[in-house]
């Protein structure tokens, strides 16, 4: 046993305390929370914990090792990080569904069965819905409807799959399962809709960018590194993902260098960085492993850092828009300074933590023979430095002088900013810090000469074809337009859908048209 409870227990009980908590009261508990479940992990020793016997299973509230261990601490530092950021909000419902949603998270990490992890899961996607509609536009009431559409089909998919499983082989034990059945692959499908898979991805940069500035904060780390987290656990060295991951690391590229909303921006370069992730897992070396556990960690940091200062500036000019904004360093100087880190990180600058992290994977790669895939992890790189790395800092902070005049946000938010600042910096000077919780011993060193002078030149020539691009007109021009994505069939799906019920028709011809659209 241990003196330890479980994490998610923390956050889900003091969701309870909240709304009965006024002023500064609620604001010190909100902070203690994730400071009490960062304590608890350190009294957390490796072993099985709070197992309970259900319906002839083992139903496991703490399987505690290296791999859930890294998340369960990147998870609270950055809940904490967001907190902070959100403090000032005077939203009861922000506040508890957050709590709610990290602690469903936390949940999910450290469970030892898929049907926990079912359950944690489907809360998560109810919690994350309450924190998109919280904004409370019909904007962001119409996306929340689509996501929760979308992961409750995810969640069907994995309770079926779990259920097959488990009809199979008379366990329900969450880990290695491979693709060895089509319960495997429905529980891949499952994860993979978490995950914004290619073509299930639409989800995300159509939801996240609706919710409010502090919720966006919280959505953008959860669900998708959860769904890394079950990879890693369940699929290490499938090979199909190797393909997958690489598809993904390069089609949000060309939506995102396109896009006007910058927030959405940042949307599809979450999943270009996930795609680096499941690249990882489906080579499934210790080396690649290793740097999927630890680009989740530094993703979540410097993404969420992005995440944070694009949401600085639109409290403090209501605008998020690049055709809208520019010349924001003049009244927003240590916003800017933020954004430049992590822009720097996210590009895998050396001395930044994204460097650190990424080069694992792309070495991974290459000590594999996998030449294609090599050559589209460096494009990869080489895009998301130019609409991350480049487009956001410079659209919204240079180019051209919006006008706009105003000031840097309030201070809780400017910390919040700062420590995801700091943290981006001190992993890539102090990659050791991070190496040392990997899951598997580190036999891998980032500062070479040749990975930092491939990773500089890599950047240099990138900077220099954004800046001819511009200088010569070819750049895309940000305008005011939507762009078209998958979600595009769903939403028309939808209207025949729709149709189709109010013309009342038998019920069995609907669920028979409604699944084969859902299949399609």
């Amino acid at each position: 046993m241990t003196s330890a409870i479980p994490p998610a227990a923390i956050f889900i009980i003091g969701a309870l305390f909240v709304p009965f908590l006024k002023g500064k009261a609620k604001q010190v508990t909100l902070l203690v929370i994730p400071l009490i479940t960062f304590l608890d992990l350190l009294l957390m020793p490796e072993g099985s914990y709070w197992v309970i016997h259900f319906l002839d299973y083992d139903i496991t509230f703490g399987r505690v090792d290296k791999l859930s261990m890294v998340f369960g601490y990147i998870f609270t530092i950055m809940s904490f990080i967001s907190i902070l950021y959100a403090i000032h909000v005077k939203d009861d419902m922000q506040h508890v569904a957050a709590l709610l949603y990290v602690g469903s998270a936390l949940g999910a990490v450290f469970v030892g069965d898929f049907l926990s992890l079912f359950v944690f899961l489907e809360i998560m996607t109810i919690t994350s819905t309450c924190i998109i509609w919280s904004r409370r536009t019909e904007a962001s009431y119409s996306a929340g409807l689509r996501y929760i559409l979308v992961h409750i089909f995810g969640g069907l998919c994995l309770l079926a799959g779990i259920l097959i499983h488990a009809h199979q082989t008379g366990s329900i034990e969450f880990g290695l399962i491979g693709l060895n059945g089509l319960g495997s692959y429905l529980i891949l499908l499952g994860f993979g809709i978490n995950c914004a898979f290619p073509v299930l991805h639409a989800w995300l940069p159509d939801a996240y960018p609706e919710a409010s500035i502090t919720g966006t904060i919280f959505v953008s780390v959860f669900t998708t590194k959860t769904a890394v987290y079950a990879l890693v656990r369940s699929y290490p060295g499938t090979e199909a993902l190797i393909a997958v991951g690489a598809l993904m690391t390069v089609f949000p590229i060309f939506f995102a260098v396109i896009e006007n909303d910058l927030r959405k921006v940042l949307a599809y370069s979450l999943i270009n960085q996930v795609g680096f992730m499941v690249v990882g897992i489906g080579i499934g070396t210790e080396l690649s492993l290793n740097g999927s556990v630890s680009h989740a960690f530094t993703n979540i940091l410097f993404e969420g850092l992005l995440f944070l200062c694009m949401g600085a500036v639109m409290h403090q000019t209501g605008k998020i828009n690049a055709t809208d904004l520019g010349g924001l360093y003049k009244s927003m100087p240590l916003t800017a300074a933020f954004c430049i880190v992590g822009a720097a990180s996210i590009s895998a600058f050396p001395l930044f933590s994204g460097f650190v992290s990424k080069s694992m994977i792309i070495s991974a790669s290459g000590h594999g023979g996998m030449t294609v895939v090599w050559f589209m992890l460096l494009f990869a790189s080489a895009g998301v430095f130019h609409h991350a790395g480049i487009k956001i800092p410079f659209f919204a902070f240079f180019s051209h002088d919006s006008g706009i005049r105003t000031k840097e946000p309030p201070l809780n938010m400017l910390i919040a900013m700062g420590i995801a600042a700091f943290l981006c910096i001190f992993i890539g000077v102090f990659p050791g810090s991070l190496y040392s919780i990997l899951p598997y011993p580190v036999d891998f060193e980032p500062y070479t000469a040749s990975h930092v002078l491939n990773q500089v030149q890599l950047l240099f020539f990138s900077a220099l074809a954004f800046c001819l691009l511009i200088l010569a007109g070819i750049y895309p021009a940000e305008i005011r337009a939507i762009n078209l994505d998958a979600d595009w069939f769903y939403r028309k799906g939808a209207k025949v859908f729709y149709w189709l019920a109010s013309r009342r028709m038998p019920w069995a011809v609907l669920f028979v048209i409604s699944v084969g659209f859902v299949i399609y």
